[in-house]
């Protein structure tokens, strides 16, 4: 852009007027300047409120993508300061999460139709060079070279959950396409392919259960058969619906509901739970868990042999609510306004949050992307958030990923995995797009109906 002018005016453009230009002509891999709102305004309606809230956390894997790739990066560190040198690193589950985001930001028209297909494209094309391991990705991906990278010493290889959270997305973005221009058609195609290249039969390993983990160089020494209840319902889904390679129902009925096992029936703070919740005997675990699985999968009106899934997350989301209300450690500013428990950054580091394992440390995903089930809960913490807590908690990809009033720590900090969710969930709320999209595609509809689910949104 800057060789048309004459080399006298286009040196005084470099060497004075680029420190203002950077956002709009220095910036790689920006399609659109991306200028943050960090004005607190007041009195907002809650629908300003919330798309204000949605399409700041877009800007996540959009402006703040990995430039390489262009997926959803692991992390995002405002100070700049990675102890791990893990910038660049690409989350296989926060990219899935992103893809979705993306579809929602499109449909929003936080960006062009045209900007969202390259952009989606680049991602898919990444995905297609990318290592995968019998069709599954990695953990966590260089977002600069495609190769793995380690999330653990044995688990260098495919990571069939974060896999699954891919396919989800890939689902939805076949089904926004397919019926499209050229363009969009190919892309669907694209993302067809990519969905059906997983090889979910081989992570059985010769068993009636999935397993999350196989490495090249391990094998199946990470041993983590994967069983209900926890955030994975979503990969058995993924797997009976695959066209090309299936499970048959036993491996979901014997291996995730653990032969009828994971059948439940207590109440948590006078909420009904139907699940037993693994490592939570008679509780429920972080909130991530009514998540994960279900931005594409809609619990409304879904239900099989074990549970009422709107009736599990509802309750699950209420209880930890009531909970966080009636503060039994009295942390500090826990209450109507201020809830929500889940796996993010903590005080201690990293955590699950959850009623097992509580530091006083609140993740504004947990309430956010909860809008779903508990809106009127879900919208006074949005808004305390916003209004009262500010730039404490505020910033240029939304809300910060956890903070402590009880300890004075408000990192300025994001984690991709986190982030997602919150966009999801909060379309999910406002117009069922990605439920739509999942719910509506043949295979999804086939695999539900293998695994005896009843669906009647």
């Amino acid at each position: 852009m800057l060789n048309i002018f004459p080399g006298k005016i286009t040196y005084l453009l470099i060497t004075v007027l680029c420190p203002f230009l950077l956002f709009s002509v220095c910036t790689k891999n920006k399609n659109t300047t991306y200028v943050p709102d960090l004005t607190i305004k007041k009195n907002l309606s809650d629908i300003e409120l919330l798309d204000l809230v949605q399409k700041q956390t877009f800007q996540y894997f959009w402006d703040g993508a990995e430039p390489t790739s262009g997926a959803g990066r692991e992390r995002f560190h405002v100070d700049n300061i990675y102890p791990e040198n893990d910038k660049n690193t690409v989350a296989t589950g926060a990219t899935g999460f992103g893809l979705m985001a993306i579809l929602s930001g499109i449909d929003r028209n936080y960006v062009s139709k045209k900007e969202g297909l390259d952009r989606l494209n680049k991602i898919l094309d990444f995905l297609s060079r990318a290592d995968r391991f019998h069709g599954a990705w990695p953990h966590w991906i260089n977002g600069e070279t495609g190769k793995v990278r380690p999330f653990g010493r044995k688990d260098n290889g495919g990571d069939l959950v974060e896999t699954s959270f891919v396919a989800q997305a890939l689902i939805c973005i076949n089904e926004y396409y397919k019926n499209g221009t050229e363009a969009e058609k190919a892309l669907a195609k694209k993302a067809d392919e990519l969905w059906k290249g997983i090889d979910f039969s081989w992570y059985r390993n010769g068993k009636n259960v999935l397993y999350w983990h196989w490495s090249p160089e391990y094998n199946w020494e990470m041993n983590f058969p994967v069983k209900g209840y926890n955030e994975c319902l979503i990969m058995y889904v993924m797997a009976a619906s695959s066209p090309t390679h299936t499970i048959p129902a036993e491996v979901y009925h014997e291996g995730w509901a653990r032969g009828g096992k994971i059948k439940a029936d207590f109440n948590l703070y006078g909420h009904h739970i139907p699940l037993d919740y693994q490592g939570a005997k008679n509780s429920v675990g972080p909130l991530f868990w009514a998540h994960y699985s279900y931005l594409g999968l809609n619990p409304k009106g879904l239900k099989d042999r074990y549970a009422d899934y709107w009736e599990n997350n509802v309750n699950h989301t209420l209880a930890i609510h009531d909970y966080c209300v009636a503060n039994p450690k009295k942390f500090k500013g826990y209450g109507e306004n201020n809830w929500g428990l889940t796996a993010s950054y903590s005080v201690k580091g990293y955590a699950a949050h959850s009623l097992q394992e509580d530091y006083g440390v609140i993740s504004p995903t947990a309430a956010i992307s909860s809008i779903p089930y508990t809106p009127k809960e879900s919208m006074k913490v949005i808004r305390h958030l916003y209004e009262d807590l500010g730039d404490k908690v505020w910033g240029k990809y939304g809300f910060y990923d956890a903070f402590s009033e009880t300890d004075n720590w408000y990192p300025k900090r994001y984690l991709g995995i986190d982030q997602g969710p919150m966009v999801v969930m909060i379309e999910n709320y406002r117009s069922g797009l990605l439920w739509k999209l999942f719910m509506g595609n043949k295979d999804v509809q086939n695999g539900l109906k293998k695994l005896d689910f009843q669906f009647t949104p």
